[in-house]
């Protein structure tokens, strides 16, 4: 069930050691993983991304009696979210799947049936799987067919995905473990249950975690991965020749995105919620020099204050009595300077590209683009090198589904997955290029990089119908031309 390299990694007790059974293996891994940092960043990104923030926890404190921190609760707490971080993810995904993928192959056949399985909605799914990488380090999708027999996709949440590889790049999965929760109810009572899967090459097997124990799921404990049906009603279960999860990563080491912003994501919001604090603090809750104060109990002075909004105070030997306030002036230019510093500093370790940058560039040239976009550019190449490489295990189960329903045999056949990216061009000096390239290069090549253009197999076929429909139109006036000319030399010859 796991590879030897999976095998060595079992726990060596006191003495001697000790071969662990597979389940007992599970078991540990799996206890492991829930408290593992990985799966701790991997929760936090998708928590960021919906603006589940650290500020959202904080507590105004002061230093009690005892010289310990206690909470104050009659000081202002803003929890203000400036969510940069979620900012900073759609930027990326949608730089990189903004338009649709093209597809290229010199079989036109295939690539026509491969149009039809990446559809919108597959890519609408890509989208998802993308913004998952991001935020978990990286992305799962599930090659299974529905309850029609069609093959279909679907994601799983990264931090619910424990897997097990059998090489040190990990890049050919030995099995994996999905561990997640499910709701239930016993009796009128309702309860959370861990259920976990596990992927090998022998099918999926089903399990519940009890107390950190795996107990076999009775209704279904080991199903293959696919189950046909023939007309008699028999139904017959296939293994696909590899595990049907596909690693869609975000960087080679699989790192999520908020570990290189989370510290700044936090001091923006903090930032922005002093300053809410300090400018919200006033009379009644700010620090008050009380001088000949006709009173003992400084609570019941604080709440008087509270409630009438004035304070009682009396002349002792001489000394007229007042009420002074501790302030400290807010300069809301200092948190607009550090405020701005964070931002921009986010921005660079996220690798994405300011949008007010391109504003104020008033209309940049293709220079300054590529200047602005050259972070995000390079981010995107790498994750384009994964994504390919996701793309060939994706093809090889689609290739297997096609030649099992006689479809074909694809499998020596090529295909350029071409990523669009979604970037800011100077529209004239692009068009201005394409005009240029005009019998240099291919029409195909040229219209693919003209920015108007959505769908560049849709374009070539619009063009082609209106130089064949130019083309009728000329030959029908050709024609009667010819014929006008045929008449008129007739009546001519007669005369």
């Amino acid at each position: 069930m796991f590879s030897e390299t999976a095998r060595l990694n079992n726990i060596i007790t006191e003495g001697a050691k000790t071969r662990l059974t597979d389940k007992q293996f599970l078991e540990y891994e799996i206890a492991k993983w829930k408290r593992s940092p990985r799966r701790k960043d991997m929760i936090e990104g998708a928590k960021y991304y919906q603006g589940e923030h650290k500020i959202l926890k904080r507590k105004r404190t002061a230093i009690g009696r005892d010289g310990k921190l206690q909470e104050i609760e009659n000081l202002p707490n803003n929890k203000i979210i400036d969510n940069q971080y979620s900012k900073i993810v759609d930027q990326k995904v949608n730089y990189l799947l903004g338009k649709p993928l093209t597809l290229n192959s010199e079989n036109k056949q295939y690539e026509d049936i491969l149009g039809q399985i990446f559809s919108r909605r597959f890519q609408r799914l890509l989208k998802n799987i993308c913004e998952d990488s991001l935020n978990g380090g990286i992305g799962w999708l599930y090659v299974y067919y529905d309850e029609t027999g069609a093959l279909s996709f679907k994601k799983f949440e990264p931090y619910e995905i424990l897997p097990f590889w059998k090489d040190a790049e990990h890049t050919v999965l030995d099995c994996a473990v999905r561990l997640y929760e499910v709701d239930a109810y016993e009796g009128n009572v309702e309860k959370i249950i861990e259920k976990v899967e596990v992927y090998d090459m022998e099918g999926v097997r089903r399990f519940e975690l009890q107390n950190n124990t795996l107990v076999p799921d009775m209704d279904a404990p080991l199903s293959p991965h696919l189950v046909v049906i023939d007309e008699d009603g028999k139904e017959t279960g296939y293994n696909w020749g590899k595990i049907p999860l596909i690693p869609f990563k975000y960087n080679t080491n699989e790192l999520p995105l908020i570990k290189r912003v989370k510290s700044l994501q936090d001091g923006i919001n903090e930032i922005l919620s002093d300053f809410q604090n300090n400018m919200q603090e006033d009379s009644r809750n700010t620090i008050l020099v009380i001088k000949n104060y006709d009173g003992t109990d400084l609570g019941d002075f604080r709440r008087n204050l509270t409630t009438y909004g004035a304070v009682k105070v009396k002349t002792v030997d001489g000394a007229d009595g007042a009420v002074d306030t501790l302030t400290i002036d807010v300069n809301a230019d200092n948190y607009k300077a550090i405020l701005e510093l964070m931002k921009k500093a986010l921005i660079e370790n996220a690798r994405g590209y300011d949008v007010a940058e391109l504003r104020s560039a008033g209309s940049p040239n293709e220079m300054n683009i590529k200047s602005i976009f050259n972070d995000i550019d390079l981010d995107a190449n790498g994750m384009e090198t994964e994504y390919q490489a996701a793309f060939e295990d994706l093809l090889w189960f689609i290739n297997q589904h096609l030649a099992n329903n006689g479809k074909g045999d694809f499998e020596n056949e090529k295909v350029n997955i071409i990523f669009n990216r979604d970037t800011v061009v100077n529209e004239s000096q692009v068009i201005a290029d394409c005009k240029s390239s005009i019998g240099i290069l291919s029409n195909e090549t040229i219209i693919s990089q003209h920015p108007w253009v959505t769908d560049v197999k849709e374009e070539l076929k619009k063009v082609k119908q209106e130089k064949e429909e130019a083309q009728a139109e000329a030959d029908l006036y050709s024609n009667a031309f010819n014929q006008n000319n045929s008449t008129e030399g007739g009546a001519v010859n007669e005369t």
